[in-house]
């Protein structure tokens, strides 16, 4: 790929889990002496098959990776980071109430990386059109983060960066 972003940025619910951590578990979660995770009623929480796939193959291409989530949970997304063993790969977590547009703007304060070097990963097609509208490049994730969605994201936004007459950054879909 010739050009790669110089930040990944991830939603976590419904784009690298399966649920809202706010509503559909019950933190606090814990890990079984198996690996399994699991949250205070006991009941097994698993991320989407291919995550760990996605954030390994970022960290391969030295693409940084970071989050961020409108939850109101955020104790409990970032023990799930933890618990999930995803804390390693995330350079910066964003994970608080409101709108995504602040989430991105600090994230660009923290990094200095401009939003046109952004790549965003969200199920919400709100999210999509709000940091869309900043020049970054986004897409939007349906049935959870996968290799494929990866690969078509990154095809995304070299091709919106090759040169004269190519597509404008903003809301894609993979």
């Amino acid at each position: 790929m010739s050009q790669l972003p110089s930040l990944a940025v991830f939603d976590l619910d419904y784009t690298l889990w399966p649920f809202w951590v706010d509503t559909h578990v019950d933190p606090p979660f814990h890990k079984d002496r198996d690996g399994t995770v699991r949250d205070r009623r006991g009941q097994e929480v698993r991320l989407y098959p291919e995550v760990t796939g996605v954030l390994g193959r970022l960290q391969g291409l030295g693409v940084p990776v970071a989050a961020a989530s409108r939850t109101g949970e955020v104790q409990g997304a970032d023990q799930l980071l933890e618990l999930f063993s995803l804390a390693r790969h995330f350079v910066h977590r964003e994970i608080y109430p409101g709108s995504k547009v602040t989430h991105f703007e600090r994230l660009r304060q923290k990094t200095g990386v401009p939003f046109s070097q952004m790549i965003f990963f969200d199920d919400e097609r709100r999210n999509i059109v709000d940091v869309g509208q900043l020049g970054v490049t986004c897409i939007h994730v349906q049935n959870g983060m996968s290799l494929q969605t990866l690969t078509q994201g990154l095809e995304t936004f070299a091709k919106a960066r090759a040169g004269p007459g190519a597509a404008a950054p903003g809301p894609s879909r993979p």
